[in-house]
């Protein structure tokens, strides 16, 4: 590696030509670095005191290790946003001067021919700049003074746009933008391939304003180390198809998020949101995707990628699958994604009928609808999602689905129809986090023409105005205070409306009897509005109960019968290799096991699905994973808490670090205990453990 400071109009002029490999990621400053940049070029033009500005460091690779002296182009490993960028400049910049020069060098013939043209050179060769395919053909248009191609690259049109707008603006004094692009400085750093290691540089790299996503890192690790060749190849016909599909302004957003969904598929492990890259680095050394090479790995990705694109991005071509998909995407399951990855490829495949798939969906929305209206805690659902493939019989695929929900007890569990339908009535879904979602699936479920909900507006149907008028207050009589607190929010007083400003606070009569009331309604949800009399709590009562019924077959709880349930009934894994009669400080006459019996009563009592496991050097208790393990000592038993220990709240210094200590058990807070008057506090520390990891993992819905 050799690195120099270098002018960087100096740089551009005396370079051949900089390309961009296809392997780096697509141009994407956006008008914040743009205006960034513009801000500073003019302040640095129209100060004499500042001498120059540093704009960022030029890493390319080249044959040998010089200088720039040869007319071979460089391949640019860091700092394309900053030469895309200066170059739109520099392209408005030569459009406004015309023939006129306010500084020696910045006209528009001697702008084109020193730093954007290479005047001399046939076709590509002529430019000083080749970026990636998305926006190599809408930055030549640009500097041919040509129409953009029929499908530009925004960031390329927007950017150059607003440039254009900003010289415009500086009138005539174009002086001090010149000067400042000329006092623009950078480190030019220039790397061999035989002695350098491009992929590693480009990980360190964070210089142009814009984080590397996990995309551009994939990207680049799949891609940087293969021949030529290879690299054209696997771009176009797999890597160049997803950049398409998932769309050129949120394809570092949708791919992130694709890639973390196909590598819990594939791992059984949920990478951290921020270590996706380091995730994929160790999936593709293992030796089982090592062995079957590059391509094969770079053709499942982009399986997956359109898999992805047609549940997540609106892709879908089938139209039943499309809706249930739209309304997957409503209720923003995303944790269930890395599960339907693996049932979309069986559809795809002809393993997996469409018609259970589309039931698969329903009743996973289903499932997690319920879930949130009963308020139970999302946070298991990465977990119950992550390892759903593993309960998969594929033989009978639907119904394995079916029993795996249904089995599923305490916090994981699917709420059962009467749960449902009281949380339901009694909910303030108003403030639910998708009362869109809701509102739409129970007024277009069972029409052929589905009603576009989001044209309408929420109506509470009894009014939020704390100062009710008198004829409410006469309707509801002396507890209308009571009533209007209880149930304004509620399932019953709500309803949709494209009639909201005209209906105002009137009494229900009017709202019902008005032009485009209740009465005139085509929606299903006012289907029972227009034969009232009154709206008091009584009727938001009858209403509720009406839509909770009806809820309960939209959001469907299946049934199997008992002897199928049975056979889907997960088995343990292995029988209990050990009992309490191997830990001699359990044994019936030892003066600990009294205590232990006590204790380990009061653990399995605080939640259905908490299993023991009696191991050879402790007793684990676990829900998802271990919470809290038992060391049966002489005189104690030993605790360990599987949280960390600045988590755990334990006002008694009850609990000591075992943080890098070794130790049988899991976790980093130990609490030794020998009294029964100790077991009650004890018992708290213990249900916090059990309280983190009922909550472990992202809310990711």
């Amino acid at each position: 590696m050799k690195a120099t400071e270098a002018n960087l109009l100096h740089f551009l002029r005396k370079s051949p030509q900089f390309v961009i490999p296809i392997y780096q990621r697509t141009y994407s400053w956006t008008e914040r670095e743009c205006r960034q940049l513009w801000e500073d070029i003019l302040r640095t033009g129209r100060n004499d005191h500042i001498a120059a500005h540093f704009i960022g460091s030029i890493v390319y690779i080249q044959k040998g290790l010089y200088q720039v002296s040869s007319q071979s182009p460089l391949l640019v490993i860091d700092g394309q946003q900053r030469l895309t960028t200066v170059m739109l400049i520099l392209e408005a910049l030569a459009r406004r001067l015309g023939d006129s020069e306010p500084l020696d060098g910045f006209s528009a013939k001697k702008i084109r021919s020193y730093y954007l043209l290479n005047p001399l050179e046939e076709g590509e060769r002529g430019f000083k700049l080749l970026l990636t395919q998305t926006d190599k053909q809408s930055l030549l248009e640009l500097l041919k003074e040509n129409p953009a191609p029929v499908e530009p690259s925004l960031r390329i049109t927007d950017n150059f746009a607003f440039f254009e707008q900003h010289v415009q603006a500086l009138g005539d004094d174009l002086t001090p933008l010149c000067h400042g692009l000329a006092k623009l400085m950078i480190v030019d750093i220039a790397l061999s391939r035989d002695q350098d290691n491009p992929q590693l540089i480009f990980e360190s790299m964070n210089s142009t304003g814009r984080e590397l996503s996990q995309a551009d890192l994939i990207r680049n690790f799949i891609l940087m180390g293969l021949e030529p060749g290879q690299q054209t190849r696997l771009y176009e016909k797999h890597w160049r198809p997803m950049e398409v599909a998932f769309g050129q302004e949120a394809y570092s957003t949708h791919f992130d998020r694709f890639m973390r969904h196909y590598l819990t598929l594939r791992t059984g492990e949920i990478p951290n949101v921020r270590a996706v890259y380091e995730a994929f680095k160790k999936y593709a050394n293992s030796p089982e995707v090592a062995a079957a090479g590059v391509e094969a790995l770079v053709a499942d990705i982009h399986a997956y990628g359109g898999y992805y694109c047609a549940m997540a991005l609106n892709q879908e071509p089938d139209k039943e699958l499309a809706i249930a998909f739209r309304d997957l995407r409503g209720l923003r399951v995303n944790v269930a994604f890395p599960f339907f990855l693996e049932l979309y490829h069986d559809y795809a495949g002809g393993r997996l009928e469409k018609d259970d798939l589309f039931r698969a969906v329903r009743l996973v929305e289903a499932y997690v609808f319920r879930r949130a209206v009963c308020a139970i805690p999302t946070n298991s659902l990465n977990k119950t999602f992550a390892t759903f493939g593993r309960a998969l019989e594929k033989d009978r695929y639907l119904e394995s689905i079916q029993a795996y929900l249904l089995l599923l007890s305490s916090y994981r569990r699917f709420p059962k129809d009467e749960e449902f339908k009281h949380e339901l009535r009694v909910r303030d879904l108003y403030n639910f986090p998708r009362r869109s979602y809701w509102l739409r699936r129970l007024e277009n479920h069972g029409r052929k023409e589905r009603v576009p909900v989001d044209e309408y507006t929420i109506e509470h149907i009894l009014p939020q105005n704390d100062n009710l008028s008198p004829k409410w207050r006469e309707t509801l009589g002396p507890e209308w205070r009571r009533i209007q607190e209880t149930w304004l929010h509620t399932l019953g007083n709500l309803t949709l409306t494209g009639y909201n400003s005209e209906y105002s606070d009137r009494p229900f009569a009017e709202k019902r009897d008005m032009q485009g009331g209740f009465r005139d309604s085509p929606l299903q949800l006012n289907k029972h509005l227009g034969s009232l009399e009154i709206w008091d709590e009584a009727a938001i009562q009858a209403r509720a109960e009406r839509l909770a019924d009806q809820a309960v077959t939209v959001w469907e709880l299946p049934t199997l019968p008992a002897n199928v349930m049975e056979r889907n009934r997960p088995k343990p894994e292995r029988p209990a290799e050990y009992t309490l009669a191997d830990h001699p400080y359990l044994s019936d006459d030892s003066p600990m096991r009294p205590l232990f019996d006590a204790f380990r009563k009061q653990v399995l009592a605080l939640d259905s699905c908490i299993n023991e496991e009696i191991l050879k050097l402790y007793v684990a208790y676990k829900a998802e994973t271990n919470f809290v393990d038992v060391v049966p000592l002489k005189g104690s038993l030993r605790l360990s808490l599987n949280l960390s220990f600045r988590e755990l709240n334990d006002p008694r210094n009850l609990a000591r670090d075992v943080t890098n200590l070794g130790r049988w058990g899991n976790g980093d807070a130990e609490v030794h205990f020998s009294n029964p008057d100790q077991l009650p506090y004890v018992m708290s520390l213990v249900r916090q453990a059990l309280e983190r990891q009922m909550g472990s993992g992202e809310a990711d819905l």
